[in-house]
Parts: structure tokens; sequence; C-alpha cells
């Protein structure tokens, strides 16, 4: 009976153990891992340690991120124009129905009033179109800029941390290659030699990814912005030529949805 209430008692002492030894190891590679990094890292600052290069991918990582800047100015503009058309449409909207208020009330007016109200509606009625196509705009870029490049900028993060830490080991086990080879120093290169192919073979696998990537991500920006700015072109010409036709060919073109007429859903800014 004493044996066999005293078992699960050890058996969760040493389960217990067992989670702490595995935790101590673990903050002990971290910081192990750290202190190389941060050294690695502070030596290349001050240019005395030397570092992996790839000029040709560094190159493209370079466009990529000035890219972003410009594509994030576009959508921030596009915006922008969103806002303010959205208020210009409000504006027509609320004008047209004054004047049609005024048509009924005032016979002497009554037909500069309604056809001006007609006016105005059917300008309310192409700027709703024109905000659907800059809402799809909008929206696209959105994607391509905060999701698809985002998506390879952290692939890329991961890359150049894997190339700290290879440049690291690297160091690492150059230095102890010059130093001493007694039993104990042999034991250390041997480690080092361990870590530094972990390391190696990560930094070379997050190449590959990034340059990937990388390659992808051009391919679908070209995609996308050949259409977007077709789009734009296209339903912003179509509307201030006045050609109420032409623009809703273009939304239809490009299978993006209209608001259907007198819906209560938000407006197009508020769906943005």
């Amino acid at each position: 009976m004493h044996h066999s209430n005293s078992n699960p008692s050890m058996m969760s002492e040493e389960a217990a153990r067992g989670v702490a030894v595995e935790k101590f190891d673990s903050v002990k590679k971290w910081s192990i891992n750290t202190y190389k990094c941060t050294k690695q890292m502070f030596s290349e600052r001050f240019g005395r340690g030397t570092k992996t290069v790839d000029m040709e991918l560094e190159a493209q990582i370079d466009v990529l991120r000035e890219t972003k800047m410009k594509y994030e100015r576009i959508l921030r503009l596009a915006r922008e124009l969103t806002n303010h058309f959205y208020n210009m449409v409000q504006t027509q909207q609320a004008l047209g129905d004054t004047f049609a208020d005024l048509s009924q009330k005032s016979p002497e007016l009554q037909d500069e009033f309604g056809y001006n109200a007609e006016t105005q509606r059917l300008l309310c009625k192409n700027g709703e179109t024109l905000l659907g196509a800059i809402n799809f705009f909008v929206s696209s870029i959105n994607t391509l800029v905060n999701k698809t490049m985002e998506d390879t900028l952290m692939t890329i993060k991961m890359y150049e941390n894997a190339r700290l830490e290879f440049d690291a080991y690297r160091t690492d086990l150059e230095e102890l290659s010059v130093g001493p080879r007694d039993a104990a120093a042999m034991v250390r290169i041997e480690i080092a030699q361990q870590q530094y192919q972990i390391h190696k073979d990560k930094y070379e696998r997050l190449h590959s990814d990034v340059s990937i990537k990388l390659k992808f991500l051009e391919e679908n920006k070209v995609k996308v912005m050949h259409k977007q700015l077709l789009l734009f072109h296209n339903a912003v010409s179509a509307y201030f030529a006045g050609n109420q036709q032409q623009l809703e060919q273009t939304l239809r073109q490009f299978n993006v949805k209209l608001k259907p007429p007198g819906s209560d859903k938000p407006s197009w800014l508020e769906e943005q």
C-alpha cells in the first residue's frame, strides 16, 4: 500500500524535474544564441566582423522596400480621393433633392429647378458608380501592399535573422579552429561545427524561400497593377467624359459589384 501511494508522487516529481531541466536548457541555448548574434551584430557594425552578402538578392530586397513605400502613398492618396469624392456625391444628392423640392413649390421656376435636379441626380448616380471602381482599386492595392508584400517582408526578416545567426556561428567556428587543439578544444570545435551546419542549412533554406517569393511577388504585382490601373483609368475617363454607358461597361468588364439603387447598405467609404 505504501509503495502504491508513493509511486504517483515520485512520477510527478520526476516529470516536474524533467520539465524544469528542459526549460533550463532552452533558456541556456537562447542565451548563448543571443550572445553570439549580438556579438556578431556589433562586430559588423564597427567593421570588425565579416558578413555574408548576396548583392543581387539585397538589391531586390531594397527595391521591394522602396516599392512598398511608394504603393503605400498611392493607397493613402486613393483613400483620400474616395473620402473627398464621397462627400461631393453626398452634396450632389442633397442639392438634387433641394432642387426637386423647389421645383414643386416654385411654379414660375419649375422647369429650371427640375432639369437641375435631374442633372444632379445623374451626376450622383455616376459618382456612385465611380466610387465603386475606386473602392475596388483601393481594396486591391491594400491587399497587395499589406498582405502580399508584407508576407514577403516577413520572410525576409526571418532570412536576415538566419543570416546573422549563420555568420555568428561561422565566426565562432573560425575562432575555435585557429586556437589550441587539445581534447577539450576538439570537443568544442566538433560542437561548433554541428551548430554551424544547422544554421548554414537554415540560412540557405530561407535564402531560397526569399528568392522564390520575390520572383512570384513581382509577377503578381505586375498582374494586379495592370488590371487595377486600367480599371482606374477607364472609369475616371468615362466619368469625366460624362459617358455613363462606358462607365458601367468598365465596371462589368472588371467584375466590380455596384451598390443596388436605393440600398440602405453602408456607403462605399464606410465599407472601406
